[in-house]
């Protein structure tokens, strides 16, 4: 998720848990949905180690250390602990809502498709439920809803807050059975092709809840599908300023349209370019980064040449990939040397 969305969902979490008398030496409401929102937001300070190297940050650190479960409870006292000192408080007056916050911002990104180590630096597993979209309207909106019906109505905004959250468990709801959905269209499509171990995955997509890619990988054969589950434009897409989204929408059809990617190329020559190239030292923190990896295109002239490769994950229609990383090399023989193209997102 968004690092916004994160630190508004903590805010109403803090709100909808907030006592209806604070305590002496309490925060008091304000200060707690403050702390909320700043402990919902910490995990992205992560993206500092981006200056680092940005494969390293993306294969490695990035929703690591800072959204680990395991290390959640050391990064909330130290929180509290500034917290405290800002507000003229005890630290352990901020340690809840400092853990709400900042587990809420791990359930958050563990419903995207990215992954989160859980349990780093232990273990560098990536839970993944690939449910919402890392930008997800629907989502945002119906948390601001919440806090914006909290404020309005001090007297009640502790069950506003509630409801708020409820509705959002609810739309999580919705986004399961739809995730189901894609998945079945997935095994439904490898059942028919008689694809032996096939595995279908489902990937939310941008603008509605409706709109799935689903992967169907195979060997080295990825078999791709952009589904809309409700046909018709999402209210997003009805909102003024759109417009120019509306052919990456129209891509989205209740009929899949199937695609097949091999990974590696389906040409003999371009094959073993890519296996080479693939294989390479300096990729290999491209490799642990990318789940569904795929030769972008193969440039140069003469001997010299640059191999690209994206992740499926974060290619969209009309849009150019983001995360496309290479290796290049100036002759045939010659090293091998990391590249990578700018991308449509910052992150790039």
């Amino acid at each position: 998720m968004d690092t916004l969305t994160h630190a508004l969902s903590a805010a109403l979490l803090s709100r909808a848990t907030a006592p209806a008398q604070p305590r002496p030496g309490a925060p008091s409401l304000r200060q707690r949905v403050a702390a909320g929102f700043i402990a919902g937001a910490f995990p992205d300070c992560d993206i500092a180690l981006r200056a680092v190297d940005t494969l390293w940050y993306l294969g490695k650190a990035h929703q690591g250390i800072t959204h680990s479960l395991l290390l959640a409870p050391m990064w909330a006292l130290v929180l509290a602990f500034v917290l405290g000192r800002l507000c003229g408080k005890r630290w352990h007056a901020f340690y809840g809502p400092a853990t709400l916050g900042i587990a809420m911002h791990i359930a958050g990104d563990v419903i995207t498709a990215y992954g989160t180590q859980l349990f780093a630096p232990l273990a560098d597993w990536r839970a993944a439920l690939s449910l919402a979209y890392v930008i997800d309207p629907y989502f945002t909106g119906i948390i601001a809803a919440g806090l914006v019906a909290a404020w309005l109505l001090p007297s009640r905004g502790r069950a506003a807050a509630l409801l708020g959250l409820f509705a959002l468990a609810g739309y999580v709801a919705l986004l399961v059975a739809l995730h189901q959905r894609a998945a079945d269209i997935g095994a439904r499509y490898a059942q028919t092709l008689g694809l032996v171990g096939a595995t279908p995955h489902p990937l939310p997509q941008p603008f509605s809840p409706f709109h799935w890619k689903v992967i169907v990988s195979h060997g080295e054969t990825y078999h791709e599908a952009l589904v809309d589950l409700l046909p018709g434009p999402s209210l997003v897409e009805r909102m003024p300023g759109m417009g120019h989204f509306a052919f990456m929408s129209s891509a989205y059809s209740p009929a899949p349209r199937w695609r097949m990617h091999p990974r590696f190329g389906s040409d003999a020559q371009e094959k073993a370019l890519a296996r080479e190239a693939w294989g390479q030292d300096a990729f290999r923190d491209f490799r642990a980064f990318a789940r569904f990896p795929v030769l972008y295109r193969i440039d140069g002239d003469g001997e010299a040449r640059c191999v690209w490769f994206v992740d499926l994950r974060f290619t969209l229609p009309d849009r150019a990939p983001s995360f496309v990383f290479g290796q290049c090399r100036e002759r045939a023989g010659a090293p091998w040397r990391l590249a990578r193209q700018r991308g449509p997102l910052w992150i790039d």
